[in-house]
């Protein structure tokens, strides 16, 4: 690993897709919360639509914001952007379609690079594609910096660091939420439903180059649906990326312990209710595996769009953690506001500033938030209104 110098170039972050509706949210995080003396830009494809935007959060915040063009059709502008800036956000997906030239171009230039991307066939195409590149330069390639999957990611690492040391360890996360899923989560989803033997065989490849784990396990193995007496509901496991995350994070950390293993569910009060969402995900998937019912679903919640701020006012996550090991079990909770739009926005803005000018481990490559950010990353989404709390200990 040879970081390429990068402390002389125009801007320490650039937002790439900042004028749709989570770039502009993440924009307004920024201009509101962005550190004295940070050199920022903006970016996207529509100059006009881009300096609109900027005259807006000039107006409410007296951001001073630059603005550069690139377009993901335009491999070139993409290149220049990344050789810009220390630090590259993006919120332009699916991932899958739109994001490959932008990390390739991070990686090659020693940039960093976040995205909310919860889509797993993406994450492990740009692992066999970009790693080692990135780990050449330097570049930290860090994906899934929203609600998929900082929450799970840093809550499990958060109470792994509850629990002793050098025992194996189990954690089980229980998500609720009362929100509105975002056009671009719901449109991966379905992107990803839709391309099942892809992502099976991308998973397979990766798995090909990955290092194998010596002395030490760290699993994030399927599960059934069950009543979970430990938070008094039923769990429902979820088919997202977050176990994934989890568990390359237990390989990189020897924190984790000898033999690690996490479970991701849905937390349900009621039995009737937790019937209706399986059906609800497998009738969604069985759609999904039909053009026209698929372009009839992406029509519903349109990637770019959202719901208004007082609804986003309404909204809310939470994560139950339960952890065990070494004859301690320990309950942790990682909670929040809206999680699809105001805190995916918050998340990725201060994963962006974390890797600018935090004091973090020595770290290239593709890279979890928990490896690349852990206790740094925490603290700043503390400091921002995200809650992460020890509820109780036994």
């Amino acid at each position: 690993m040879s970081r390429l110098k990068t402390t002389d170039r125009a801007y320490d972050l650039v937002l790439f897709g900042a004028t749709g509706f989570v770039g502009t949210l993440t924009a307004e995080y920024l201009a509101a919360h962005a550190p004295e003396g940070l050199r920022w830009a903006i970016a996207g494809r529509s100059t006009s639509r881009l300096e609109q935007l900027r005259e807006r959060l000039a107006d409410a915040c007296g951001a001073e914001v630059g603005v550069l063009r690139a377009d993901v059709a335009d491999a070139e502008s993409l290149r220049e952007l990344a050789r810009h800036a220390r630090v590259v956000a993006t919120t332009v997906g699916p991932y899958l379609t739109y994001g490959e030239e932008l990390v390739a171009a991070c990686a090659d230039a020693g940039t960093d690079y976040v995205d909310l991307t919860g889509e797993p066939e993406f994450v492990d195409l740009m692992y066999v594609r970009h790693d080692a590149r990135a780990r050449e330069t330097g570049a930290r390639i860090v994906h899934a910096c929203g609600f998929d999957s900082i929450p799970h990611d840093l809550g499990a690492y958060f109470t792994v660091r509850q629990l002793p040391e050098g025992v194996p360890l189990t954690v089980d996360g229980f998500v609720r939420s009362q929100a509105m899923f975002s056009g671009g989560t719901f449109a991966s989803a379905l992107n990803q439903f839709a391309r099942g033997r892809h992502m099976i065989s991308a998973a397979r490849d990766r798995r090909r180059h990955e290092p194998r784990l010596m002395g030490r396990r760290a699993a994030a193995p399927p599960s059934a649906p069950r009543f979970a007496k430990e938070i008094g509901a039923w769990a429902l496991p979820l088919p997202t990326i977050d176990p994934q995350v989890v568990q390359r994070s237990a390989r990189a950390l020897e924190r984790y312990g000898p033999d690690f293993r996490y479970r991701h569910y849905a937390a349900v009060e009621s039995l009737p209710v937790a019937l209706g969402g399986v059906a609800a995900v497998g009738a969604i998937f069985a759609a999904a595996q039909l053009p026209p019912a698929r372009r009839w679903l992406s029509d519903r919640v349109r990637p770019g769009e959202g719901p208004s701020a007082e609804r986003r006012a309404k909204s809310w996550f939470s994560v139950r953690f339960v952890g065990e090991g070494g004859g301690r079990r320990v309950f942790t909770e990682v909670a929040g506001g809206d999680p699809g739009y105001d805190e995916t926005a918050k998340m990725l803005a201060e994963s962006a500033l974390c890797l600018a000018f935090d004091d973090l481990p020595e770290t290239a490559g593709q890279v979890t938030t928990a490896v690349a950010m852990g206790d740094a990353l925490t603290e700043r989404l503390r400091g921002a209104g995200i809650t992460f709390r020890v509820a109780a200990t036994r």
